[in-house]
């Protein structure tokens, strides 16, 4: 068993694009991060993005909306960064109140600005594989550790847990691309699929983003595959009354000793997310360039 070290290369990544910025004159790349409510793990997420976009030297802004915030007030809130010249990059911070379509509102952010790729023009630029598409980030961090460790996807069996817009289908649309890694054979797994294990058992690379802790098992995984948790899942900590543990979609002590490749949780596929977004804002300022 190999283990993927996503803190590793995410400060490979981290490192290459600081080198990038500090070779920038007259500017820096600029990502403003929107932030609407309290919730604990939207504060540390964006917390963790800002400190990283500092590390690389670019320029980091913040708005922090109350909960109470209506969608059309969100929306003009969106049109004024869209305006603005020196924000190269808007990253909505999810999950947004449940008033609010989140549609709506990444579709608001101007294509060429939205670095998290959630809107409809950079998804349907990722389906036609163009070169100023922006990935949507946990996605774009999956292939890179993949392109990164030097594993073969070319003719493989991808099996993708998980149909989020976010994750599992823009993963799986990832990997077929005519392009390295890609030229995969991808089949998707979800809620209702029905004895996901024989598909599962196939799989040559297997995604999990199910949103399910230690959803997959050792029989469920094929000796030698390589898996790659998109997991992340807080549950109790048996051995420490009052504590929770993070864990991933997949059973990892169980199931490591049959796989070749695999991440852990946490330290796997997390940390290439921030990298990512990074590599994207960067992409968006150098396209002003063109």
């Amino acid at each position: 068993m190999n283990l993927i070290d996503g803190n590793e290369v995410a400060k490979v990544i981290v490192a290459e694009l600081t080198e990038k910025v500090s070779a920038l004159h007259n500017s820096k790349p600029c990502v403003n991060f929107v932030r609407v409510g309290d919730d604990p793990a939207s504060i540390s997420y964006v917390r963790k993005k800002e400190k990283t976009a500092r590390e690389i030297g670019m320029e980091s802004r913040l708005q922090v909306y109350p909960e109470s915030i209506t969608q059309s007030e969100l929306l003009q809130k969106i049109d004024l960064l869209n305006s603005d010249s020196e924000v190269h990059g808007v990253l909505i911070q999810a999950p947004l109140p449940d008033h609010i379509d989140e549609r709506i509102i990444f579709n608001r952010v101007l294509p060429r600005k939205d670095v998290d790729g959630f809107s409809s023009t950079n998804v349907g630029k990722v389906f036609q594989e163009l070169d100023d598409a922006f990935v949507p980030c946990t996605p774009a961090g999956i292939l890179e550790l993949i392109k990164r460790t030097e594993i073969e996807t070319t003719g493989k069996h991808v099996v993708v847990l998980g149909r989020s817009l976010i994750v599992g289908k823009p993963t799986g649309i990832l990997f077929l691309a005519k392009d390295i890694p890609g030229n995969a054979t991808v089949t998707f797994c979800h809620s209702q699929s029905s004895k996901v294990s024989e598909h599962t058992l196939k799989a040559d690379i297997l995604i999990a983003a199910i949103g399910k802790p230690l959803f997959v098992q050792p029989e469920m995984v094929k000796e030698g595959a390589t898996v790659i948790d998109v997991g992340i899942n807080r549950i109790p900590d048996l051995s420490k009354k009052s504590h929770f543990r993070l864990v991933g979609d997949v059973d990892f002590d169980s199931v490591a000793p049959k796989a070749s490749f695999i991440t852990p949780v946490p330290g796997g596929v997390g940390p290439m997310t921030v990298a990512m977004l990074m590599a994207n804002t960067l992409k968006a300022f150098l396209l002003t360039l063109e």
